[in-house]
């Protein structure tokens, strides 16, 4: 268990949330600081902080007057705290690319880091200054935060984006990463300095409004992207985190005939589909086989009996399987294969196909097993 306390400004913010819930999983005392905290309240949880991370500022105030108020005189407040009390305690300070920008709020934030480095120099406390591009993630505001919060929020809602220029570039670092990165610096107490957020995503605004749509239109189409790994993962989770809740759950087609259903659950562009069907008490599904097509069957509820017969050399082979004993049953290409249910009760299987079916190329030839 981690015994650390650690103050947090702008503890309500989109990047405080985040840190936030991640530091209280990870056993950390969280002292949180926001806009609504009072000089006490100040004082009380930077005097027991073994570190501070400093997220308070504003990006875009009503007024620009808030950048120079809130980026400069929140880090001088709190400076002026930290020197009268003689923490010289770790600080984590988030910055921005734009800090060297000669814009009201690079210029708020340069001074800002000013301003910590004057108080590093006074205590000699460890001072990391992250210099973060766009922060993208769940819990952002859209409108404010980032524009792939915008994006996420009115792309599923059906509300139009406006893009001025799609080939303007972008570098994105993913909320998870900056809180990941923080907690790091927190636990190793690395050499002092500027400090960066990896990985961070160089793409355009375009391309990232465009995968955004793509998540939306393949919805539609039961499709799903490569969502695993990089910035196609984080962008994903970021678009699903913008859901309205009547879109958390949707219908998909079943095909239901005599023998039972089937039902496409998911396709993929690259590593097939996969459905699940089911059959009644007696009932033999399949009776074909495919030339490059291969499935792999999982009975999840019943008892199946599954056939195979080699179309060159007539070899068979035969197994039962029952959602009582997990098994994976594969389809070989150029073995005609079918299913049956052998049991009492309803059968349910889950199958994973390599490719999407094609109609206009199914690959799939109908012969019998016996």
């Amino acid at each position: 268990m981690n015994t650390q306390t650690v103050a947090v400004t702008g503890s309500n913010g989109f990047i405080g949330r985040n840190l936030l819930v991640r530091l209280s999983e990870l056993g950390f005392n969280v002292a949180p600081i926001s806009r609504d905290s009072d000089e006490h309240q100040w004082r009380q949880a930077l005097a027991s902080a073994d570190a501070v991370i400093h997220l308070a500022g504003a990006n875009r105030p009503a007024n620009n007057t808030e950048f120079m108020e809130i980026n400069v005189g929140v880090t001088q407040k709190m400076a002026a705290i930290l020197l009268d009390l003689g923490r010289a305690i770790p600080v984590i300070y988030a910055s921005t690319t734009k800090a060297d920008d000669p814009s009201e709020y690079g210029s708020s934030k340069s001074l800002a880091e000013e301003q910590l480095k004057m108080l590093a120099d006074a205590l000699g406390n460890k001072l990391y200054i992250y210099r973060l591009p766009n922060v993208f993630g769940k819990w952002a505001r859209p409108n404010y935060n980032s524009a792939v919060a915008t994006f996420c929020h009115n792309i599923s809602r059906d509300i139009p984006i406006n893009i001025h220029d799609p080939s303007m570039p972008l570098t994105l670092v993913y909320v998870d990463d900056v809180v990941a990165d923080f907690i790091a610096t927190l636990n190793q107490l690395p050499q002092p300095g500027f400090s960066a957020v990896q990985p961070a995503y160089v793409t355009t605004v375009g391309e990232v409004a465009e995968m955004i749509l793509g998540f939306r239109n393949d919805r539609n189409k039961n499709l799903i992207a490569n969502v695993g790994t990089g910035l196609t993962r984080a962008l994903y989770a970021t678009y699903v985190s913008m859901l309205p809740t009547e879109q958390f759950s949707y219908e998909i087609v079943s095909h239901t005939d005599p023998r039972g259903s089937f039902s496409e659950m998911l396709k993929t562009k690259n590593a097939g589909q996969f459905s699940y069907f089911t059959a009644h008490p007696g009932v033999t599904r399949g009776g074909h086989y495919h030339h490059t097509k291969t499935e792999k069957f999982l009975i999840v509820h019943g008892n199946a009996r599954f056939r195979f017969r080699n179309i060159l050399t007539d070899e068979t082979h035969e197994l039962t399987t029952s959602g009582a004993c997990p098994v994976i049953v594969e389809t070989i290409p150029g073995w005609s294969h079918d299913v049956t249910n052998v049991g009492d009760e309803t059968l349910v299987s889950l199958l994973w196909a390599n490719e999407i079916f094609d109609p206009e190329k199914p690959d799939t030839i109908s012969m019998k097993v016996f």
